[in-house]
């Protein structure tokens, strides 16, 4: 595969995870906690740098030991950090993450306000955006001001010079006052994104249901591809023409934070130089396949950064599913003949 050369620029929020050392238990009851640094655009970045491509972030830090921290793993990892700022009144945001049983989350945050809310218009880095062929973003940037206007600037910006709109809800109620609030902020920038990706929670929040009409439901006009993530069992996708299903890999889980995330980053590296794949479906679902092992293999640790794949541990897993089936075909064949 050909090297990919279009940037990708994320705009949101990037954070300090803390998970409990042990799962199925509550905070409370967490002998400890594991630091892991996170933040669902800020993971698409890296999911991205890591596959080989090429990945800005933009979004504001604390002037603290943590923000500075999270600076030096976007440049460790080969995100641009051109587009962060430093706020020397505000901390950098925490997440305290419980996991439950099956592997899934709950979320504490300490955000009152932290830095990442009060990134401010004026302080974004337009060159940046201008540069970018996919522009991605997530919606709790939107809760609160000065955030939410530089976010729908930064969108404006980008839409303007050309790039990809992509548009990861990644839904988190107890950040948002309300239910009502968090659904009706999330569809006021809808109808700008080419390619959303929402998973079946999300889906089920926004209409009430999990299933292709109220996938469909949910279609604009400028739409190019609606992306439904199933977990464990895989994705669904959605374009003018066609859907479809596409399964996902066997894994031990962990800890699921940030599998989307790597699906996402996986998803925009692989259509960043060519957005025509999205139009023809055999070629849509093997980028879809490989987004899918980039998101099982995250859920096999703890956190989501330490966990994003790199471009052989994916292959490894493709090429080693592949021959089991092969396996499995043969031996079927063998046993009918016999």
């Amino acid at each position: 595969m050909a090297a990919n050369t279009g940037l990708i620029v994320s705009f949101g929020e990037m954070l300090i995870d803390f998970v409990p050392t042990v799962s199925g238990v509550s905070l409370a009851e967490a002998p400890g906690f594991l630091k892991a640094p996170g933040g669902a655009p800020a993971n698409v970045a890296i999911a991205v740098a890591r596959l080989g491509g090429r990945a800005a972030f933009i979004g504001k830090l604390g002037d603290d030991e943590f923000g500075r921290m999270l600076a030096g793993i976007l440049t460790q990892n080969d995100v641009s950090d051109s587009g962060v700022m430093f706020d020397q009144g505000a901390r950098t945001a925490l997440a305290f993450v419980t996991l439950r049983a099956d592997g899934e989350r709950e979320f504490m945050f300490y955000r009152n306000p932290s830095a990442d809310m009060l990134l401010t218009p004026d302080e974004l880095n337009f060159d940046l955006i201008r540069c970018a062929n996919v522009f991605h973003y997530g919606s709790i940037s939107l809760i609160v001001e000065p955030c939410r206007s530089a976010h729908l600037k930064a969108m404006e910006v980008a839409k303007d010079a050309g790039a990809l709109l992509s548009y990861d809800p990644n839904l988190r109620l107890p950040l948002w006052p309300s239910a009502e609030e968090a659904r009706k902020q999330i569809m006021s920038i809808w109808d700008k994104a080419d390619v959303i990706k929402v998973s079946d929670e999300e889906l089920e929040f926004l209409t009430g249901r999990i299933d292709d009409e109220s996938a469909m439901s949910l279609w604009h006009d400028n739409l190019k591809l609606l992306l439904v993530t199933l977990g464990e069992k895989g994705c669904r996708y959605y374009t003018k023409n066609f859907h479809g299903e596409v399964p996902s890999y066997k894994v031990k889980t962990v800890d699921t934070t940030g599998a989307g995330d790597a699906f996402v980053g996986s998803l925009l590296l692989s259509i960043v130089d060519d957005y025509s794949i999205i139009e023809e479906e055999q070629g849509l679902k093997e980028v879809l396949k490989y987004a899918c092992a980039c998101g099982a293999i995250t859920t096999t640790k703890k956190g989501a950064i330490p966990a994003l794949p790199t471009r052989p541990q994916v292959l490894k897993l493709v090429h080693g599913s592949l021959s089991a089936w092969k396996d499995y075909i043969l031996t079927l064949l063998s046993k009918l003949i016999s």
